[in-house]
């Protein structure tokens, strides 16, 4: 969007210097050219940021999930012990027959 407005504004500029010189309308046409690459400059650097900082928050995020997941293991592998823990008491036996059964 940036870039339509400074083309706007150089167009506008070109048609009133018409009237100029040659050397005139040649440093505002080199002005015009140093805007639009200064301007594209910007927007590319802006552009490798943003994409930086995607895939930083996509690595955050997989390894957010992993912990989740090695968490809810452990969870589970919590559960299952005190599940036959438990078992064990009531049936009389050991842990190791209750988790056998």
């Amino acid at each position: 969007m940036r870039k339509f407005i400074i083309t706007g504004l150089v167009a506008t500029a070109a048609l009133g210097l018409s009237a100029c010189s040659q050397e005139a309308q040649d440093k505002t046409g080199e002005a015009a050219d140093a805007i639009g690459n200064d301007v594209e400059a910007g927007a590319e650097n802006a552009g490798n940021a943003i994409e930086a900082g995607t895939q930083a928050a996509g690595q955050e995020l997989d390894e957010a999930g992993n912990n989740i997941e090695n968490a809810a293991n452990s969870a589970a592998d919590n559960a299952d012990a005190a599940a036959a823990r438990t078992e064990a008491d009531v049936q009389d036996e050991s842990v190791t027959e209750a988790q056998q059964d």
